[in-house]
């Protein structure tokens, strides 16, 4: 045997976010995923369908738009248009077109969440919508999109003088479409997207005042209550910030108890952040460690695998359905955690992850992943019906192919830009 046989690796240890037989598939997934979803979506009328399992509009007569799917449309879009996927800049435009002239509220401000063809809408103004209006128009900007400045413009004045709550540190949740005040309700669902949006805005922009926002949001969600909280991620809170335990609403957005899922994202979204802010903040890490370590802990189920939708405050399943977003989250979170901290934890799982959606939430028959699983795996529609939409599958998919440097769309411009210096 010769001396280099003899330090080959034991064991099967290496990252697969370096092996070229894993990058092919992961882009060959994003790629499915564009298949399936891109064409399809786009409604001649306007705005974009929500997709059947089949891949066929849900409501073709007159299908109502919600603002999330109007702006993650954008925003996954865009990303085509960076990796250099043809078709991607007219989705772009056909979407930022009816965020600017049918979504927004030309009379009041802001944008209302969701219409139809009539016009008729839910004209309440969401902070959860606008997070994601300013992710998509800051994504829109890096593929040079037109309107994309005036809708940062625009947004941005909005979240600061409708929104944003300067005594705590954080966005308000919702108010009437003439921006009264419908309800004293406060969540952390909202500004988790909202520091998201922030960050992403500070990348396309450059203007610190975003950093600073989603520095002080994190503060407040994780280091001053998800921290004390055994690194569980409080959903709910009173008009004060109070933590409400006994909160029970909307199942789909705002459900009992605590979410893994969104300790999942929310340790992605704090690791990004730190390496954001160039590292100050020394509780970051080991907080994103440690609610990634936690929803694994309490939410994977050890029997038939997946996450639990919604856990009781002492960490039993409330809804034991296993949804595809949790799925995704946890692999964009342990790739871009693992590219930072070498502990084989993070690759472990990222594989094991990677094995649950290839063998049960990826629909290798129709496309796109599905939406829902029963506790034993088998698709239920229970929350979901169709297949909801792109954005947190594909990011999963092409987290891990590029720079963890900052998000996703950051990433793939620092790549390309080592790429054009090493020519």
């Amino acid at each position: 045997m010769s001396d280099a046989a003899l330090h080959l690796p034991r064991t099967n240890a290496s990252a697969w976010q370096a092996r070229p037989f894993h990058r092919q598939y992961l882009m060959r997934q994003a790629n499915n995923l564009f298949d399936f979803f891109e064409s399809a979506s786009i409604n001649p009328a306007g705005g974009f369908h929500e997709l059947s399992d089949d891949g066929e509009p849900l409501s073709p007569q007159n299908p109502i738009r919600q603002i999330h799917v109007t702006t993650r449309m954008i925003h996954c879009s865009a990303i085509g248009s960076l990796i250099g996927r043809p078709g991607s800049d007219e989705v772009v435009d056909h979407g930022m077109r009816y965020l600017w002239e049918k979504h927004r509220d030309p009379q009041h401000g802001g944008y209302v969440w969701s219409l139809d063809d009539d016009g008729h809408a839910d004209a309440s103004k969401q902070a959860y919508g606008h997070a994601f209006v300013l992710l998509a128009a800051s994504s829109a900007k890096l593929v040079g999109h037109p309107l994309a400045d005036q809708v940062i413009a625009d947004v941005t004045n909005i979240i600061d003088t409708r929104f944003w709550d300067d005594k705590v540190g954080a966005v308000r949740d919702e108010f009437g479409n003439d921006w009264r005040q419908i309800s004293t309700y406060r969540g952390q669902n909202s500004n988790m997207h909202m520091t998201e949006a922030l960050m992403a805005a500070y990348e396309a922009t450059g203007n610190k005042r975003y950093l600073d926002k989603a520095k002080r949001i994190a503060d407040l969600i994780i280091r001053r209550n998800a921290m004390k909280l055994d690194f569980r991620v409080a959903e709910h809170f009173h008009e004060d910030w109070r933590v409400d335990q006994d909160f029970a609403g909307s199942e789909m957005f705002r459900p009992s108890g605590t979410t893994p899922g969104h300790a999942l994202e929310w340790s992605r979204l704090l690791f990004q952040l730190f390496v954001l802010t160039r590292k100050e903040h020394s509780w970051m890490p080991e907080a994103a460690r440690s609610l990634f370590r936690q929803a694994i802990e309490l939410g994977w189920d050890k029997k038939h695998g997946g996450f639990f939708y919604t856990l009781d405050w002492n960490n039993q399943p409330i809804m034991r359905e296993k949804l595809w977003w949790p799925v995704a989250e946890a692999i964009g979170a342990a790739g871009f955690i693992g590219a930072h901290d070498k502990d084989e934890f993070f690759q472990v799982w990222y594989r094991k992850l990677w094995d649950f959606a290839e063998n049960h939430v990826i629909d290798h028959e129709r496309g796109g992943w599905l939406s829902e699983l029963k506790e034993d795996l088998t698709p239920t529609s229970r929350l979901f019906v169709g297949k909801p939409d792109i954005y947190h599958a594909l990011q999963a998919c092409l987290i891990p192919l590029y720079p963890a440097g900052g998000s996703l769309t950051h990433g793939i411009m620092q790549a390309d830009h080592v790429k054009t210096l090493g020519h």
